[in-house]
């Protein structure tokens, strides 16, 4: 028997045998499969491997995003080859370059900060893309004018208010007309300068979901103030008529809370 396996699994052996003759031995043997890839098991493991894998997509699109916002503008006259200019729009209560102090941008650009109000701030905008930004600041107690060309803009003050000097939508139209990328959307800016306009989102939002999942106060809108000046009940006051008269176009209304002794 050790003779015949000698016999069998020499080649010469093999290859002098007649065609036809102990075919299934002249056959050659098929290469293994390769190992399956093990699938993971619909337990928790896999489900916690699925989800870190969609953040990790999630992430990285956002990283995209962010990236050819930024990375594909070119660099501005008051920007050099090596960083990228951010205009914070906001308060002075926030000091806005400590938190960006060492920051970099593709690991490589520095993030040079200028923080303004909405009320320092003038600018100029072309069809052809040009653009300058006029800032106010102090300077040795004196304001002086700055001019620049921001890369990019953060907005975290409201565009519009009923207080005189209050409305810097302009700006808002001004920076989406120069195609300035922001970090938050210029057209979530502009719609919020809109109260009622917001709310009607949110009542598509409450009809689809109902009132359990997504509750709202109770409101009703009014296209002019000749309607509503004959409605008395929020606004305790002698004659609305001056106060509405002076809103812009439209006015809403709500159930008036009279608590005593509050």
């Amino acid at each position: 028997m050790n003779y015949l396996r000698r016999r069998l699994s020499d080649s010469n052996f093999m290859a002098n045998l007649p065609n036809g003759y102990m075919t299934d031995l002249q056959r050659p043997q098929p290469p293994p499969p390769p190992p399956s890839a093990t699938s993971p098991s619909p337990g928790t493991g896999g489900f916690f491997s699925s989800l870190s894998n969609a953040v990790k997509q999630t992430t990285a699109a956002a990283a995209a995003t962010f990236s050819e916002q930024v990375g594909g503008v070119s660099g501005s006259a008051t920007s050099s080859g090596r960083s990228k200019v951010l205009l914070v729009v906001d308060e002075p209560g926030t000091d806005w370059a400590k938190y960006f102090k060492g920051k970099k941008l593709h690991g490589e650009l520095d993030i040079k900060v200028e923080q303004a109000e909405f009320c320092d701030l003038n600018l100029v905008a072309h069809a052809n893309g040009n653009f300058s930004v006029d800032m106010e600041v102090m300077r040795n107690g004196i304001k002086v004018v700055r001019t620049l060309k921001p890369d990019f803009v953060l907005i975290r003050q409201h565009a519009y208010s009923m207080a005189r000097g209050g409305d810097h939508r302009g700006i808002v139209i001004g920076l989406q007309y120069a195609g300035v990328p922001s970090v938050n959307t210029l057209h979530s800016v502009y719609n919020f300068c809109d109260k009622p306009w917001v709310f009607a989102q949110m009542v598509r939002l409450h009809r689809k979901l109902g009132p359990e999942e997504f509750p709202l106060i109770d409101q009703t809108f009014y296209p002019n103030h000749k309607e509503m000046v004959s409605w008395t009940g929020m606004w305790k006051a002698e004659d609305l008529s001056d106060y509405v008269q002076r809103l812009a176009h439209s006015e809403c209304s709500g159930p008036f809370n009279n608590e005593k002794g509050k």
